[in-house]
Parts: structure tokens; C-alpha cells; sequence
């Protein structure tokens, strides 16, 4: 064999060993192995939407929160244990919660195909369930697979999270950061027309003597009075609390963001975002379509394949 052969041999082998660690993803990984793993996941959400209403909200953030630290590898699943540090306890995390629902879709999921999904795919399956069942398309994404789990986290990298008192520049750079544009950063924001947020993370913005100009007076007057508390839980879409639609971004061209983080996509002057909140305001299904692409953006965010990491059983636990 000629040095040529033998490259051209070597070439070869590394793309298909080294494509067995770098697989992509895929909407069919599961067809074989679990082919019920979403209408599993499903009736789970179902019998958990009936108690509490705002779970799909949370299950989103959930997803949104992992794939930003380290990828989508479920890290913030995991509890506190010898050599981990939970990113659970962390400032951006403090409030996040729906971990029992994924606890509950994992236990159902491994009394059907026990350790064949992992905890990350299930992040991604819920949160695309929880969007249709909260009136969003109905013919949502195509959820891909293949994401195994992380066997650590990274409570450090937290900081790289997107948070309500960032400034507009350091919320771009972080979607940038992860690979994600100006589109994705308005799409996924789009989330927030479900859900609620303590008046902690917006108090700031109704200070009376210098209140937040981009905040309309009858709105501002409103959240005043709900505000009596810094813990109070206020609706982050004041028209359509529960559904999932495209009344966020009218919000936002009507001055009445909850957060500054989602004003801003629309008050700041000379920025690409606002061309977008405007094209999202006028076509739900613009906004349907870009936010299930943005989903999948999201999902592949550095995920874990091949032989790297594990399906872990417990999803708060390492095996």
C-alpha cells in the first residue's frame, strides 16, 4: 500500500469511528429503541398541565437554562454529590423549577424502554409537548435525539445564562456565544407568552421617581399595584396568560414588556430585533415556524453523543 492508499485508508476509518462520537442528531433516534417515548411524555404533561398551569413555561426554561451551560447535557439536573456542585443553587436558577415533571416522564419512560432516553432528550420532548398543549402549533418541530447525559455540571458557567437585568448588548453576545442570532434571540423570547415573573426581576423598572420610559403609563400604573411584593408572580403576557401565541410581540410594540430583556428587543432604536418583533406581531405563523427552528438551534447546542457521557437512570444522579 502507497503512502496515498494508506491516508486515503486512515481518512476513511475516522469518518465513520469518529462519526459514531459526533453523530447528529435525529428526529428518528428513538423509533426503534422507544418508539413511544413522546406519547408517554405526553400523558405525563397532560395529568401534570391539570395542577398547574404554568408547567410547560417551565419546562422551556428548564431546556433554555441547560443548553446554555455547556450545551444541552442536562447538567442542571443533577443535585449536589461528591466532585458535583449543583448549578440548581446559582443565581440564574434559583427560581427555575419543573424538575419533579421531568423526575415523572423519566420514571414512566424507564418503566417502558428502561435506559434508552436520556435526560436531555426529554428537556427537548418536553418542552416541544408543552407548546402544542398550551396552543401552540399543532404540527409543531421535529424534536431530534440522540443527546446522551452529562456526569457533571458546571455551576461557574452559569453566568452564561441570559438574565432579566442584563443590558441588551450582553443578552446578544450570549446567544451569540452558543451560536444563536438576532432571529433565534426574538423567537426564543417569544416564550415568555406564557408563564410569570416575580416583580423582583422588574421592580426596577417602576421606580417613581425615575420609572421606565419604554413602559406604557396605564401598564406601569398596573404593575404598580400588583407589585405590593417583591415575590408577587405577575403574568410576563398580560392578554393571554395560558396561550401559546404570538400576543407577546404586540406587547412589545404597545410598550407593555413585562421585563426589560423583552422591551428592549423593541425599544432599542437602530437594532435588527425590532424589524423582527414587528414581523412576528403580523404573522403567528411566521412566529410558530422561526420559533420551532430556533428550538432546534437551541437543541444542538454542543450536545453529548456517541460514547460521550451516559443515559443516567435517575436523572438528579450520575450512574
Amino acid at each position: 500500500m502507497n503512502s496515498f492508499q494508506f491516508l486515503a485508508l486512515a481518512l476513511f476509518l475516522v469518518s465513520i469511528f469518529g462519526g459514531s462520537v459526533n453523530a447528529q442528531l435525529s428526529a428518528k433516534f428513538y423509533d426503534t429503541t422507544c418508539p413511544n417515548a413522546s406519547s408517554v411524555a405526553r400523558g405525563v404533561l397532560e395529568q401534570a398541565r391539570r395542577s398547574d398551569a404554568r408547567i410547560g413555561a417551565k419546562l422551556i426554561r428548564l431546556h433554555f437554562h441547560d443548553c446554555f451551560v455547556n450545551g444541552c447535557d442536562g447538567s442542571l439536573l443533577l443535585d449536589n454529590a461528591d466532585g458535583i456542585n449543583t448549578e440548581k443553587d446559582e443565581v440564574p436558577n434559583e427560581t427555575v423549577a419543573g424538575y419533579d415533571v421531568v423526575d415523572d416522564i423519566k420514571t414512566a419512560l424507564e418503566n417502558v424502554c428502561p435506559g434508552v432516553v436520556s435526560c436531555s432528550d426529554i428537556l427537548a420532548l418536553a418542552s416541544q409537548i408543552s407548546v402544542t398543549l398550551d396552543g401552540g402549533p399543532s404540527n409543531p418541530w421535529e424534536v431530534q435525539f440522540g443527546r446522551r447525559d452529562s456526569t457533571t455540571a458546571n455551576s461557574a458557567g452559569t453566568t452564561a445564562i441570559p438574565g432579566p437585568f442584563d443590558t441588551f448588548d450582553q443578552i446578544r453576545k450570549k446567544f451569540s456565544d452558543v451560536g444563536l442570532g438576532s432571529t433565534d434571540m426574538v423567537a426564543l423570547s417569544g416564550a415568555h407568552t406564557i408563564g410569570k415573573a416575580r416583580c423582583l426581576t422588574f421592580d426596577q423598572r417602576l421606580n417613581s421617581n425615575t420609572p421606565d420610559s419604554t413602559l406604557e403609563p396605564t401598564y406601569l400604573e398596573e404593575l404598580c399595584q400588583l407589585c405590593s411584593s417583591r415575590n408577587t408572580l405577575v403574568n410576563l403576557d398580560p392578554t393571554t396568560p395560558n396561550g401559546f401565541d404570538n400576543n407577546y410581540f404586540t406587547n412589545l410594540q404597545n410598550n407593555r414588556g413585562l421585563l426589560v430583556t423583552d422591551q428592549f428587543l423593541f425599544s432599542t432604536n437602530g437594532s435588527d430585533t425590532v424589524a423582527i418583533v414587528n414581523r412576528f406581531a403580523n404573522s403567528q405563523s411566521d412566529f410558530f415556524d422561526s420559533f420551532g427552528k430556533s428550538m432546534i438551534k437551541m437543541g444542538n447546542i454542543s450536545p453529548l453523543t456517541g460514547n460521550s457521557g451516559q443515559i443516567r437512570t435517575d436523572c438528579k444522579r450520575v450512574n
